[in-house]
């Protein structure tokens, strides 16, 4: 009983999720905002929420921390490989995104979203690396600690990865159709990271510094993604 509770959570918490994702980026193909996403009171409230959420979930199911990843026998070698995967994914994705514009021009990718969440001044760069973390935390606690850990116990991992990595990437369709074809190609990376490691720690490591890395080479590059934005 405990374990059908948790899937349905699990999955209500998802369709909720992505709905949401759906609606903001409704609103931002519709109007240019003039501030940024991250750094919403509500927002961060909704994203602490989910955090919460899942743990909830993830208790209430009866299977072991171990399942959920949320043990780690060596963090400080979890953590070191979490952010050396995490510098080596976004220099690819980087090199990638750059060639797929050359290659078949700048319809195939949007800047929307990265713009949305840049920092407009130096004082911004805090509070938004701060708000970061609980917006890669909830997405590692349902994608990877729910979705993968908790449903393998009941669902094939392949099929689990494979899923996980489809809604991952139209989750993210408000940066194009290189946005969705890249961002699920990182959902199969972390979660072969987690499946590997048996932690969270790796891919949510690897998860905030690519993100990390994507606004500082954003920032550098910024008017450029304006250009390409318009």
């Amino acid at each position: 009983m405990a374990f059908m509770i948790f899937i349905a959570g699990t999955l209500a918490l998802t369709a909720f999720i992505a709905w949401a994702t759906y609606r903001s980026a409704q609103v931002l193909r519709q109007m240019q905002v003039d501030f940024n996403l991250l750094l919403l009171p509500a927002e961060n409230l909704l994203r602490v929420g989910m955090v919460v959420a899942c743990l909830i979930l993830g208790w209430a199911s009866g299977l072991p921390r171990e399942q959920f990843g949320w043990t780690s026998h060596a963090p400080l070698v979890d953590l070191a490989i979490g952010l050396a995967v995490g510098v080596l994914a976004q220099i690819v994705l980087n090199a990638l995104t750059d060639w797929a514009i050359s290659r078949f021009g700048p319809g195939i990718y949007s800047p929307i979203v990265i713009l949305s969440i840049l920092p407009r001044s130096q004082e911004e760069w805090a509070p938004v690396l701060l708000a970061l973390f609980p917006a890669v935390l909830v997405e590692e606690l349902l994608f990877r600690s729910l979705l993968l850990g908790g449903l393998a116990v009941a669902w094939p991992v392949p099929v689990l990865m494979a899923g996980t990595a489809l809604l991952f990437g139209w989750m993210h369709s408000p940066q194009g159709r290189l946005g969705m074809v890249m961002t699920a190609a990182v959902s199969l990376l972390l979660a072969a990271l987690f499946l590997w490691r048996g932690s969270l720690l790796p891919p949510l490591a690897a998860h905030y510094v690519v993100n990390l890395l994507q606004l500082v080479i954003a920032h550098r590059r910024r008017d450029e993604l304006e250009r390409l934005r318009h």
